[in-house]
């Protein structure tokens, strides 16, 4: 089947699922059939009925696995990318199953890909702006600015570099995919994308904000206020990943010492906020206090 793309590049979407939405995960499907050229589901619920629900909608383009455990979100993409590597796929782009992208967004970060690594930009990857799916909430693009992260409001006219992408979105040259290499099993969920810009930025690519790419992404089921900005509120289990992994990532040798002293401030903040007042306080804080124990023990992995 010829490619949907100019190029002889094929651009295959990868979905990772966990007991999603039925209507939800209808229409991401029927848009993504229609902007790539294969879409591969990963499904991680371990649930039969549920696999049996996505299986009755996966497109004519579309080829479902499941893993028969919740193996977790970097397992589930890193299953998806070998599976595309199969299909000799020249890009990957990454979807949530709680993600929407709008018309047209595929075919447009990978003009713009493209565009950069004609130019001789050493390019690992392109990502949409999106808003919350339930039109809360408008995120901008980030970039490190000395010791914090600026937030970068993006025009629809404009391409601004970044230093993180979310993965949901996401397209991912797969040249620069095997350089960089695959998502870090070890961090089951949370900081999944964060490890692996920041890997990438630190072996010389570069990352770039679409402003004419749109997607509509959920943020969370409710959202507060938190040190003057909107913050999703999560289970204590969620919590637990974050502190955890932020912690480890921050260990790893290569990581800069702008980005350390940034995100662990922020970690600090996240700690102290939704400890005294974010939710369920008493459990927020304590799975974030054995996140924290487990992450200087080396207990990665998903949560026993």
């Amino acid at each position: 089947m010829a490619s949907k793309f100019d190029s002889s590049d094929s651009v295959v979407s990868i979905v990772v699922t966990y007991f999603p939405d039925p209507g939800g995960l209808k229409n991401l499907l029927a848009e993504l059939s229609h902007q790539t050229d294969t879409v591969i589901t990963v499904d991680n619920s371990n649930d039969q009925n549920t696999l049996a629900m996505i299986s009755e909608r996966i497109p004519g383009n579309g080829i479902l696995i499941d893993q028969k455990e919740n193996s977790g979100i970097a397992a589930a993409i890193n299953c998806g990318i070998r599976q595309a590597q199969k299909q000799n796929a020249g890009y990957v782009v990454l979807f949530d199953q709680d993600s929407l992208p709008g018309p047209g967004m595929i075919q447009t970060l990978h003009s713009e890909l493209q565009r950069h690594a004609q130019s001789g930009d050493k390019i690992a990857a392109v990502g949409p702006k999106y808003s919350d799916i339930k039109g809360e909430l408008k995120s901008p693009f980030v970039r490190l600015d000395g010791r914090k992260l600026s937030r970068i409001e993006c025009a629809e006219d404009e391409v601004v570099q970044v230093d993180h992408l979310i993965s949901s979105g996401c397209l991912i040259s797969m040249a620069a995919l095997q350089d960089i290499g695959e998502m870090e099993e070890e961090l089951f969920i949370d900081y999944v994308d964060t490890e692996w810009c920041l890997r990438a930025i630190n072996k010389g690519y570069s990352l770039y904000g679409v402003g004419a790419a749109q997607m509509q992404h959920s943020l969370g089921d409710q959202l507060t206020t938190l040190f003057g900005r909107s913050h999703p509120v999560r289970g204590s289990l969620r919590y637990y990943y974050l502190i955890r992994n932020g912690i480890w990532v921050l260990r790893r040798p290569w990581i800069s010492r702008s980005w350390r002293n940034m995100d662990r401030r922020r970690l600090f903040l996240i700690y102290i906020g939704c400890s005294l007042f974010i939710g369920s306080r008493f459990a927020n804080w304590k799975m974030m206090t054995i996140g924290i124990w487990h992450s200087m023990t080396g207990r990665m992995g998903k949560y026993q």
